[in-house]
């Protein structure tokens, strides 16, 4: 059985300058959103269709409405 070597490799430190977070504040921001609040991606053809969440929530509301009155609940 070959002995274990205990030279460890060297690590290279490729991560670019800007890219440290030296004194970064964990959460900083997370107290601005609400705890129900989702946030979701919309694909850029969607999101030109709608110009503020408002729209996508009044989008939303009707195909709710929509998908009830075709499917109801079992």
């Amino acid at each position: 059985m070959p002995a274990k070597t205990s030279k460890r490799k060297k690590f290279k430190d490729t991560m670019r300058p800007e890219y440290y977070m030296t004194g970064g504040v964990r959460g900083k921001y997370a107290a601005r959103f609400p705890q129900d609040m989702v946030m979701v991606t919309l694909a850029p053809d969607v999101a030109a269709a709608f110009p503020d969440a408002d729209a996508v929530n009044d989008a939303l509301h009707v195909l709710l409405k929509a998908a009830i009155k075709v499917a109801p609940a079992a």
